[in-house]
């Protein structure tokens, strides 16, 4: 399976990179397992995507829960919440 990984505003900043194709042998994962799998990675992926941080996630450019289950091709996105004035 393939998923499309986009990283927005501090979260591109900090990993030093917008995008990646994630290729997982597993066809059952969710979106939540994704990060785990990414903050497994260690260093940078595991500060910036650690548990505690407050993080966003979008799947297909939609809002979503951890529990969400990827398809193949989908495009999963991570980005710190946004505030405004």
């Amino acid at each position: 399976m393939k998923i499309q990984l986009k990283f927005f505003a501090s979260v591109r900043e900090k990993l030093g990179c917008s995008s990646e194709l994630l290729e997982l042998d597993d066809v059952s994962i969710s979106a939540q397992q994704v990060r785990e799998l990414l903050i497994a990675r260690g260093g940078v992926w595991a500060e910036v995507l650690a548990p505690n941080r407050a993080l966003r996630m979008a799947y297909n450019q939609q809002m979503l829960n951890g529990d969400m289950p990827m398809q193949n091709g989908a495009e999963l996105a991570f980005f710190p919440p946004v505030t405004g004035g």
